[in-house]
């Protein structure tokens, strides 16, 4: 393969991600596909179906990972989420800031995204903070906190984290046999539980947990599958294209915002590229405002007062710096990276939903004080 073909395929590719993100985009602005709404509605009312949404999209991006891996069309073990390393107390520390962080901030980070869709000004502001405190949190003053006190503290394995090699403990064939096992088990259980409500089979709620984990599958696909070329014509090495690990990736949206805006700092330097996070971020920005025009709910919002303008700032510094210290969020972590079955994805994905009940309850707090 030439050099000009690779470029030729990371455009493709780029632009194969962004398609994929504007649909995404538009299916999570049209079903009301939100994290922390999910958790507000158990909390607030004991309302469970967009709790079984999240559920059905994060068993459907289980099931079509683990399918694509045994397959062998993708290795989810080269991606961040399963090395050897598991950095347990980033993943829980990083996890319960994220949480906490997208409760102040109205949302998760690919919420962020769909509410800028939408006219939302108040999360154009919750982005550009998100992406300085992840940038901050990747190269920058939180980094070096992070690097120093939490990621030192970690549990070192003989090989990939993810559940299925865990438990073969080294044998390849019963770690592909247990990844049939455990991927069709949890997968199907957790779209049985959110298909078990009547109240939840409704088309909308299906499109949203269907498509969300299709479009993790898809994701992945690109990535670890069609952008996956054995030798670079440069380095003549392995090489995933137009990722910023340099691993198979799929969806995530809290170090991508960093890249974007990046990117766009440092335009003039020609060997920066769109990669697939980046296109990911305005395919999701894109699919959202198209869908706010087709069903005329496009609306400016702007800040409430004071208050409100301080917990969205804080909202979304926690998540920029919780999502790069715990490896994604509630995409990044909750869907794709439990789809590879990782130890630490798991626990990354309890912090988040700990932390944001905790800001549901502070918030709750908050309110019946005043009154």
């Amino acid at each position: 393969m030439q050099e000009a073909d690779v470029a030729a395929l990371q455009t493709t590719l780029a632009a194969l991600t962004f398609a994929l993100s504007f649909v995404l985009g538009a299916v999570m602005n049209r079903t009301g596909f939100c994290t922390m709404g999910a958790l507000s509605d158990i909390v607030s009312m004991g309302d469970w179906t967009r709790m079984r949404m999240w559920l059905c999209a994060i068993g459907v991006a289980v099931l079509g990972s683990q399918a694509l891996a045994h397959a062998g069309l993708v290795d989810l073990s080269r991606s961040i989420y399963t090395g050897a390393r598991l950095n347990w107390l980033s993943c829980l520390v990083g996890g319960f800031l994220f949480g906490f962080g997208m409760v102040l901030a109205s949302g998760c980070s690919s919420k962020t995204l769909v509410r800028i869709g939408g006219g939302s000004l108040r999360s154009l502001v919750v982005f550009l903070v998100l992406g300085l405190a992840a940038y901050m949190t990747l190269k920058g003053l939180t980094g070096v906190w992070r690097a120093r006190f939490l990621d030192p503290v970690a549990i070192e394995f003989a090989g990939p984290q993810d559940l299925p090699t865990l438990l073969a403990a080294g044998d390849e064939t019963l770690a592909s046999a247990l990844r049939l096992v455990l991927g069709g088990g949890i997968g199907l259980a957790l779209v049985a539980f959110a298909l078990a409500d009547r109240e939840f089979r409704r088309f909308d709620n299906l499109l949203g947990g269907i498509a969300t984990g299709l479009a993790i599958v898809g994701a992945w696909y690109l990535s670890g599958h069609l952008g996956f070329i054995e030798e670079d014509p440069n380095t003549l090495e392995q090489r995933f294209l137009a990722t910023n690990s340099g691993r198979p990736e799929s969806l995530s949206f809290v170090a991508p915002v960093a890249y974007t805006l990046e990117l766009l700092m440092f335009w003039s330097d020609s060997s920066r590229i769109v990669t697939l996070g980046i296109a990911a971020v305005l395919g999701m920005i894109a699919g959202s405002f198209a869908w706010s025009l087709v069903s005329r709910s496009f609306r400016w919002e702007g800040f409430a007062g004071p208050e409100d303008t301080a917990n969205h700032l804080v909202g979304g510094a926690l998540m920029g710096v919780g999502g790069v210290t715990a490896l994604g969020c509630t995409i990044g972590q909750g869907l794709s990276g439990v789809s590879t079955l990782a130890l630490g994805s798991f626990m990354a994905l309890g912090a988040i939903l700990i932390g944001g009940i905790a800001a549901l309850r502070y918030q709750i707090w908050r309110v019946e004080r005043t009154a």
